[in-house]
């Protein structure tokens, strides 16, 4: 079956592996939002990695969700996610088939993996752009009714940037840009601090800085880094919605979060999210490569409400979102290089004749960097062991178990690295595959 893209068929995407019910029901609300406001056919993806009891839970609430019209819901579990992967990479007689479906669905956590997941089920279902939420996120509500960010997404995303500055509040782009596509519109959240290191703040502001600076490039200055400190993982701060403000613009990537996203399917159909497996930011690379492109975007103010799970206060759930921190610095040696690279290169060479982004130029650039020498990985772990150990307690218990892995996680930092440029060449024809196959059984 041939899926082509539709210009009205929007896939609204809730990647989740814990349990969610308020984040289901919301994000359905928000599709009935859109269809009924902007008249679109939207596609609520489901895409659940929860344990048995928390999917029925899970499935009990999609059950009861009310009919909407324009609005199709697809819940699918890791199983079914699978079966759609390896029809599609089956289909497409691509090489390393086993290797391509641990990327696109590997056993352990991945935020650019579920979001990959995401792109490729879009192109499946015929969608013309992504729209990602993240179930620890709630949204706002201003007058008794909840803020919904698809508002500013679907007025512009799609649209030459000549034509959305009529839905926006102010343009700073350049005449040049004006006829290129509205690729990305984002907003940031507002509550808890997107990383689980604001203790770290509390108990040693200059513990603080040094972790966090050490995400930077290292040829920064100090005052560069010290605003990077200032800015990092605390999104718009805590001041509620009031009313809407919009820009056009090349978006800053400080400025929005992946739980509060939409791209236009010309982006991620052509370049994925690094699969990098238990690594935080990881889901951030396309945000840089809209913005290195000159491409434009909107950059609103309907944030997404953040808030901390309960796993994520117990030891356990400590420890692994310290090592994900942990290997998000490590990652930035070869990002921090390659976004150097895009931001050297800008739209010149990041687009081909057609302004559309090359995939070839983006992998080509993340071999180069992983050829890179590693001590700065290794100072970077050297500088995480002794401030951890300063701070104590469950710091100085998590840096044994960082120190007994100092090897592995540098070989994983290159790695992920060599994983990404290897997507990216075979993406296109994933895409294809997954457009020209449909979602077929996978479909619930």
């Amino acid at each position: 079956m041939n899926h082509k893209t539709s210009t009205d068929r929007i896939c609204l995407a809730l990647p989740t592996n814990r349990a969610c019910a308020e984040a289901i029901t919301g994000i359905a609300e928000e599709g009935a939002y859109a269809a009924r406001t902007f008249g679109t056919e939207v596609h609520l993806v489901i895409l659940d990695s929860c344990d048995q009891a928390t999917w029925t839970e899970h499935t009990r609430v999609v059950a009861d969700l009310p009919a909407t019209p324009g609005v199709t819901v697809h819940h699918l579990d890791e199983a079914r996610q699978r079966q759609f992967l390896r029809r599609t990479i089956r289909r497409s007689r691509l090489a390393a088939p086993d290797r391509l479906l641990d990327l696109m669905l590997p056993a352990d956590l991945s935020y650019g993996a579920c979001t990959n997941r995401a792109f490729l089920i879009a192109g499946a279902l015929g969608c013309r752009s992504v729209h990602r939420r993240d179930s620890d996120c709630s949204y706002q509500v201003l007058d008794g009714e909840k803020v919904f960010p698809i508002h500013h997404e679907l007025a512009a995303l799609g649209k030459t940037a000549s034509k959305a500055s009529a839905a926006v509040t102010e343009t700073h782009l350049a005449a040049r840009h004006g006829h290129r596509r509205v690729s990305m519109v984002g907003a940031s959240f507002i509550g808890e601090p997107s990383v689980d290191i604001a203790e770290i703040e509390q108990r040693d502001a200059g513990v603080y800085h040094d972790i966090v600076s050490l995400w930077a490039p290292t040829h920064w200055s100090d005052e560069q880094k010290e605003q990077l400190v200032e800015e990092s993982f605390k999104g718009a701060g805590t001041t509620p919605f009031t009313a809407d403000h919009s820009t056009l613009t090349l978006v800053d990537p400080m400025r929005v979060d992946m739980s509060n996203i939409a791209f236009d399917h010309e982006v991620y159909e052509r370049v994925p999210l690094p699969p990098a497996t238990d690594t935080i930011g990881s889901d951030y690379f396309l945000i840089h490569l809209v913005h290195d492109a000159a491409l434009p975007g909107v950059l609103h103010n309907r944030h997404i409400q953040n808030y901390y799970t309960p796993f994520r206060r117990t030891d356990a759930g400590f420890r692994a979102y310290q090592m994900r921190f942990v290997k998000f610095l490590l990652s930035m040696l070869y990002l921090n290089d390659v976004y150097g690279r895009m931001g050297a290169a800008a739209d010149t060479a990041l687009l081909d004749e057609r302004e559309q982004v090359r995939g070839d130029v983006v992998s080509g650039f993340l071999r180069e960097s992983a050829a890179l020498d590693r001590t700065e990985n290794v100072w970077r772990l050297d500088r995480v062991s002794t401030a951890y150990r300063k701070l104590g307690g469950r710091y100085a218990e998590f840096t044994d178990l960082m120190d007994a892995r100092r090897e592995e996680l540098l070989d994983a930092a290159q790695r992920d690295t060599e994983d990404f440029a290897l997507l990216i060449d075979v993406w296109p024809v994933l895409v294809g595959t997954a457009r020209e196959s449909g979602l077929g059984s996978a479909d619930t």
